[in-house]
Order: C-alpha cells, then structure tokens, then sequence
C-alpha cells in the first residue's frame, strides 16, 4: 500500500500548500482520504482524477472538504469529460464512471447548502456517487478493509483505518484532540498518521487537537510500527516539531510533507 501525501497544511494552507488529502494507492485501485484547499491541483500531479475510484471523508471542516467542489467542475465539464458540452446534469454519470464518494452522516445536506449557495445545489451529487457510510460499520473498497473510530473534534470526526489483504494497514487520525479511542483503534498499526496541529494544548475544557509531543505519545501508547505526523503549519519550525513528537513516541518520526511516499 503506498500513501502519498498531498496536502498536510492545517485550516489556513502553506505557502504553495495544500491542506488535508492523501491519495493511497493499493493494487491498481486509487482513494483519495480528504479534499481539502488547494488539493484537488495536487492530486493531478500523480493520477488522472477521472480515473480516481473513490474519495473518503473523515468530516466535514472545510480544510478537509473545500476542493470537492473544483474537483466536482474537473468531472463535469471538463474538455475530456462526458460533460464537456454540458448536458444535463441529470445525465452525468450514466456510464457508471464517476468516482465514489463516501462521507460521514450529514455529509449530502451539507454539500447542498455549501454549493446551494451559488445555485448548483446538485453539483457534488452530480459529479461522484456520493454516499454516506455508516461510522459503526465497515467498507469494502476495491482491495482496502475500511474501518472507522469517532474521534473528538469541533465537529463528528472519525479516524481512518485502511487494512489490505496482504495483512498490512494504515491509520489516519484525522484532527482530533487525545484520546484513548484513536489508541486502542490504531494499536499495533504498520503506519499511522496524526495531526500536530498545536504548539501547545488548548486553554479550556473543549478540546479538538494535539501536539506533536501528544502525537508521539499517542503513538507511543499504541505501539505504533511507524509514526508519521500531519496537519502542522509550516510557521511552526520542523524540527521542533520532530523532536517534540520523538520525545513523546521514543522512536524515530516522520513529517508529511507535500508529494512525500510512504509504503507499508
């Protein structure tokens, strides 16, 4: 399975960044876990999005979600595409070529309203087959075992489990504040992404992040075979972030950073 990182920016993007999206290929099949800002550019950089088969969302900020809709124009009307002379929405996708879209509940209503705005109500429905999957199932995608664990957020936020029939398997934290679920979810993972998104922990009683030290705990916890952390400015210095997180897990970590492969 490799895991290509294509944007790890936070709510605002790097300087020529991208925020949240990570395109994992695994044999011949192709996802995409999150679309946020400036990622949909990035992703033509390795595959032909129309040619993508499915996209997952772990929630519905907008750092993880925004660039559904560049990616929604991309498959309707673009020059290669069926829709290039724009026929009717309600034609598109008859081929049976559009891209899956998986997405937490509440996802399509918030997809209208986002799009509604501008009056293309439709325009992501149109676009993929968009769904809503169930956070306390599992999914079969192409070769990929998905499963999910409800993290804490602003907002519903569930991690990401990829397990391949070979019997490796990639966790995505998603943004979430410590937990003890995302421990006991990614324990024993070959490969785990987690944000590191703050300098330090939040004042207050609500919390939806962690540090980079809290992130290597994490991992730490969870035993972990490889740590690799996401969702951090470039404003923060990366070797502070590094340390801070190898301080916490007792191993060597990994930053991501744009167009960077892992394998596992």
């Amino acid at each position: 399975m490799q895991i290509t990182v294509l944007g790890k920016s936070p709510a605002w993007q790097d300087r020529e960044g991208a925020c949240s999206s990570y395109l994992v290929r695994e044999g011949g099949f192709s996802l995409l876990i999150d679309c946020g800002s400036g990622a949909f550019a990035k992703l033509r950089r390795f595959v032909d999005y129309r040619r993508l088969d499915a996209v997952l969302i772990s929630h519905l900020h907008a750092d993880h979600i925004l660039d559904l809709v560049p990616f929604s124009y991309g498959l309707m009307y673009s020059p290669r595409s069926a829709q290039a002379h724009l026929l009717a929405p309600a034609t598109a996708g008859a081929d049976g070529s559009r891209p899956a879209l998986w997405a937490p509940p509440g996802a399509l209503d918030t997809f209208r309203h986002l799009t509604g705005s501008w009056g293309a109500e439709s325009l992501i429905e149109d676009a993929f087959v968009a769904r809503e999957y169930e956070p306390d199932g599992t999914l079969d995608l192409g070769p990929l075992r998905v499963r999910f664990c409800e993290v804490p957020h602003y907002t519903r936020c569930f991690a990401i489990e990829l397990g391949a029939a070979t019997g490796v398997c990639f966790t995505f934290g998603a943004d979430c504040a410590p937990n003890d679920g995302i421990v006991e979810f990614a324990s024993g993972t070959d490969l785990l992404f987690l944000e590191a998104t703050l300098m330090a922990p939040e004042s207050g009683p609500l919390r939806g992040h962690m540090t980079a030290r809290e992130a290597g705990e994490h991992a730490r916890r969870a035993h972990a075979r490889r740590l690799v952390l996401t969702h951090f400015s470039d404003e923060l210095d990366a070797g502070w972030v590094r340390d801070e997180a190898v301080a916490g897990f007792g191993s060597p970590v990994d930053l991501a950073r744009e167009g960077a492969e892992f394998t596992v």
